[in-house]
């Protein structure tokens, strides 16, 4: 039975989260790409631990956290970009065929959403931003929860809100971790993987290479 609702992760996957130092290049100066992907992997990554270990933040305290990681990582950054560049994570821009392709998934009868590790204030900043509202029917946010993705209880919010079945359900993220946890509760995963990286836990049964394949793959 064909999917009927396609959920997205929300940060690396329908919004770019390299634009926000990308918009403040030059003042980062030549460490900006690396500095980036510090900033992203810290996010995670305490993401992760407090998860384990029964504790709890919500993301944008996280990103906050992570970008102090990230500053003091490179000393030749100026620290007082911190504002500048809070604003610009929670202004974020959208991966250039994000909004194309929830409207032609919504001109096909499916609906739509957001599940999220991010607070209900910064994706409600990010979905604004990238004029994406009208094109979703939820935004949902494992701030309810007090814990993040991949916890199985997680995905179960997107069940709660559309009352559907598993079966029914594609699930969109450019994270592998992420696909691994929405294939575990039983969705239909599918993994946007722009970098070309390597496959790991296990064999993803549906892969594209970006979000516009969506509406034509068969899920």
């Amino acid at each position: 039975m064909p999917a009927a609702i396609y959920v997205f992760d929300a940060y690396g996957t329908l919004f770019d989260v390299h634009s926000a130092i990308g918009k403040h290049r030059d003042k980062v100066g030549p460490d900006a790409d690396r500095m980036s992907e510090v900033w992203r992997t810290k996010q995670l990554e305490y993401s992760w631990t407090l998860t384990l270990s029964g504790q709890y933040q919500d993301f944008w305290a996280l990103t906050g956290q992570a970008l102090d990681f990230a500053l003091a990582r490179f000393p030749s950054v100026d620290k007082g970009l911190k504002p500048q560049l809070m604003d610009a994570y929670y202004k974020l821009g959208a991966f250039p065929d994000a909004k194309d392709t929830l409207r032609r998934l919504r001109d096909k009868g499916c609906r739509t959403g957001i599940l999220s590790n991010g607070s209900p204030a910064m994706l409600k900043g990010a979905v604004e931003a990238a004029g994406l509202g009208d094109l979703l029917d939820a935004v949902l946010s494992i701030d309810s929860l007090k814990m993040f993705k991949p916890r199985p209880e997680v995905y179960d919010l997107v069940i709660n809100f559309f009352r559907c079945r598993h079966d029914e359900v594609a699930f969109i993220s450019s994270n592998r971790w992420d696909v691994m946890g929405a294939a575990n509760v039983g969705f239909k995963p599918v993994w946007i993987n722009r970098a070309g990286n390597p496959d790991e836990y296990g064999k993803a049964e549906r892969v594209v290479t970006s979000l516009s394949a969506l509406p034509d793959l068969a899920v």
